[in-house]
Parts: C-alpha cells; structure tokens; sequence
C-alpha cells in the first residue's frame, strides 16, 4: 500500500507538471500566433520555451566555465545555511514571544498589534538598516550570512507566534486545572500540557516559515553584498535577462525547488512528530 501511494503521488505530480507545461506552451504559442499584448507581449525574452530553460542549467554559465546548474546549487547550498539558521532563530524567538503573551490577556492585547504591524514593513526597506547596525554592534564579529539569517528570522517569526499562541491556548482548560490542583508549576504545565498541544498548530507555522525563509534570505542577500548565494545569482542573470533570458528563468526555477525542499523537510518531520490531534493531545 505505502509504495501504491507514493506511485499515485508521482503519477500525480508529473500529470501537474504536464499540465503546466502544456498551458505555458500553449499561451506562449497562441501570444506569439497572435501577437497578444495583454496582459503581457509574449515572446522569447518573456516567455522562453520550457526547454531552453531546461537546457541552461546543463550549459556553461560562463565561457570555459562550470554549468549553471553546478553554479545555482552551490548558490543554493549558501543560501540555505542562511535559511536555516534564520527559521531556528525565527521559529525559537516566535515561540518565546507566544510564551510570553499567553501569560497575560493584558500583554497579548497590547503587543499583538506591533508584531502584525511588523509584517508590514517591506524587508528591502529595513534590510541596510538591520546589517549596518548588526555590523556595527558587534564589531565586526558577525558575518555578512549570520546578518541575512536575522533578516530570514524577521519573516519566520510571525506565523509561528500567531499559532504558537494559538496552539498553547487550545490545551483543554479542564486538564491545566486537573494540574493546577496538583500544585503543578506554570513551567511543568506549559511543557507537559500545553506545548505538546501546540504542536500541530507550530507545525501548521512552520509549512508556511519554511519557505518565508528562503525568500528572506533570498531578498536580503544584496543588501549584504554576498554574491555566492541565490540573492547574488539573481541580481547577476537579471542584468543580461533581455540577451539570455532563459538564465534569470533557471535560477527562479531553482529558488522554487529549494523553497518546496525545505517545505517537504516539514512535513516529514511533522507526519515522525504529530500522531494525534491537538485535542486529544491535551
């Protein structure tokens, strides 16, 4: 049954992926056809053909040099330590916050509109500001890398604080009595009862948090200067994107995939982790 499962799941994702080739192919022949404008001119400069994308990452991406694939996963492989730094920091700092805030209905109601506010402030706006100070603060001592995960973590934090906190108060009021009336401590309660009622809830953050930093980590990466990550390749392929554009379209195929690995790293922690439902779990 599992290997019956994981077929239909393969066949699944390669109809999908049929299906998205047809349609790119397809719009693409019909606006070259017709010379559709709307919402876009279709062309090879906006719309390379699948193949030639494909075909790029397996040519030199530069004269005598090494593919562009081996270019991009080596880009990839940096900008992931900085992800993963980032979702640790974020998700450890997202859950201290939640911790905090289930405490008092006073500080949740007070400090929950600041960390939704946060949300709103563009990352390239404040990205300079977080690295030069960073920089500054420390002397020195902390990396261009170690910078961009803080700038990943600013992202990660906010869906695990909002279902952290969530999945902390869904323990069943009735069992933190029970607990209480055993003289349990508010540490013992929150680490027997209520965090392992979070769980899903966390997990549930942390699908989303995944890939939120990746793209912070992505987006951040030319305000620090690094130029070895997938910040640094995008920023390069976009300056010849009207001569090769198939190049810029490779590295965004790559960023996907990287974002969708760190998704499918959750879920398979999730699915060895969660085995029962928040309810029952309180």
């Amino acid at each position: 049954m599992p290997t019956r499962a994981a077929a239909e799941r393969i066949g699944t994702f390669l109809a999908v992926l049929g299906v998205l080739w047809g349609a790119w192919e397809g719009w693409r022949w019909i606006g070259s056809h017709y010379h559709l404008t709307w919402p876009f001119a279709v062309n090879d400069t906006t719309m390379p053909h699948l193949h030639r994308i494909i075909q790029a990452l397996f040519q030199p991406a530069q004269a005598n040099g090494p593919s562009l694939l081996h270019v991009l996963l080596n880009a990839s492989a940096f900008t992931a330590k900085e992800a993963v730094l980032g979702f640790v920091l974020g998700g450890i700092g997202g859950f201290a916050i939640a911790v905090v805030l289930m405490q008092s209905r006073f500080l949740e109601r007070g400090i929950i509109p600041y960390v939704v506010a946060s949300q709103t402030i563009p990352l390239l706006a404040i990205a300079p500001m977080v690295i030069v100070g960073l920089e500054s603060k420390f002397g020195g001592t902390l990396s261009a890398w170690e910078c961009v995960s803080v700038l990943a973590a600013y992202l990660t934090f906010f869906p695990v604080t909002i279902n952290a906190l969530r999945g902390l108060q869904s323990a069943d009021p009735r069992a933190v009595e029970l607990m209480r009336s055993y003289a349990a401590s508010r540490w013992r309660i929150l680490w027997k009862l209520q965090a392992p009622a979070s769980l899903p809830y966390l997990f549930s953050a942390f699908r989303i948090a995944a890939p939120l930093a990746i793209v912070g980590a992505i987006i951040s990466e030319p305000s620090a200067s690094i130029q070895g990550g997938l910040g640094g390749a995008i920023v390069n392929f976009n300056q010849y994107y009207s001569i090769e554009p198939q190049e810029l379209w490779a590295t965004n195929v790559i960023s996907a995939l990287l974002g969708i690995a760190f998704f499918l790293v959750i879920v398979f922690a999730e699915r060895a982790i969660v085995r029962r439902a928040p309810e029952q779990l309180a």
